[in-house]
């Protein structure tokens, strides 16, 4: 994919606002060997290919001033709320030097999965993109990640992606982020019931449980009567 830019020779936020009002956008060429460069872009074109996933993560061939560069984009700021690029980042790269690069994540086969087919699972992606290492050459624009023989006791880890030849993942000391977990849904709905109509009986108090009957001493008490009458 292709850039086109040019030097840009006023600074400041009043030359910014200007370049915003002619329709460019204000950026920063920087790395390699050569100082820091301000360039201007123009908005359409970059605000177009910023919806696009290659765009973010491959060698872009930058025509500044009329030469060839290759760069990587690096960082953009967007309005608040327009639709409107504020700002833009380009890094100069060397064939022969290693580029550090989030590339995003493509999941496939996960609706042919036995964890879906058989364990009724939700499969959930921990990760959208991940950090990579590689020479410029070797770039890839994505990373397919093959879900069809997960299972239900299946977890998916940064280290366990097989990644292209020549990249490798950039992960600080033992650390090893979780990519893609599984989830099983809980018992079924028709035994909950059961569970939950057993429960309140065991609750009842036993002020609320219904008072045995009083005992028959009324009518021992009449008897007695009645026989001190006859004597």
């Amino acid at each position: 994919m292709k850039v086109v830019a040019t030097t840009r020779k006023a600074q400041g936020t009043s030359a910014s606002r200007r370049l915003r009002h002619d329709n460019k956008v204000p950026g920063v060429l920087y790395g390699g060997n050569a100082a820091p460069t301000a360039i201007e872009v123009d908005h359409n074109p970059l605000f177009h290919s910023l919806r696009k996933e290659k765009f973010h993560a491959s060698i872009l061939d930058m025509e500044l001033d009329g030469r060839n560069e290759q760069v990587l984009l690096r960082d953009f700021q967007m309005h608040p709320y327009r639709p409107l690029v504020m700002h833009v980042d380009f890094q100069r790269i060397s064939a022969d030097k290693p580029v550090h690069v989030r590339v995003p994540l493509h999941f496939v086969g996960q609706e042919n999965s036995p964890a879906v087919k058989q364990s009724a699972a939700i499969i959930g992606h921990v990760l959208q993109e991940v950090d990579i290492a590689c020479l410029p050459k070797d770039l890839p624009e994505f990373i397919d990640i093959d879900l069809s023989g997960l299972t239900a006791q299946d977890t998916i880890k940064v280290r366990d992606l097989k990644m292209p030849a020549g990249v490798k993942p950039v992960l600080k000391g033992k650390e090893n982020p979780v990519v893609v977990s599984v989830t099983i849904l809980g018992a079924p709905v028709e035994e909950e019931p059961t569970a939950a109509a057993a429960a309140p009986a065991a609750e009842v108090p036993a002020t609320a449980q219904k008072a045995p009957p009083a005992p028959a001493a009324a009518p021992a008490e009449k008897k007695g009567g009645d026989k001190e009458k006859k004597k």
